[in-house]
């Protein structure tokens, strides 16, 4: 089964309250990469409050901790842009 970007998205509006989210499914960009066949290729922009004062590690950590179930269901890729209210 594939993972729909909205389940992404509702994924981590629940553990992440976000101020803004985006995702895009960037699949289509990778067609033909052998990676493809093990499944979607996503981008996340998330600003959430709950990455004030941390690192950049630790703010991905809590994307992929939103996102534990959906991982082994077919996301190959995940590009994230996480961060706190206020930053560009």
């Amino acid at each position: 089964m594939s993972v729909s970007s909205h389940e992404i998205e509702a994924a981590l509006r629940e553990a992440l309250q976000p101020e803004s989210l985006a995702i895009t499914d960037d699949s289509h960009l990778h067609a033909g990469h052998a990676g493809a066949r093990e499944g979607r290729h996503f981008s996340v922009q998330v600003v959430s409050a709950q990455f004030n004062d941390l690192s950049r590690l630790k703010r991905h950590r809590l994307v992929y901790d939103a996102l534990r179930t959906l991982i082994p269901r077919g996301i190959h890729a995940l590009a994230i842009e996480a961060r706190a209210p206020g930053e560009r």
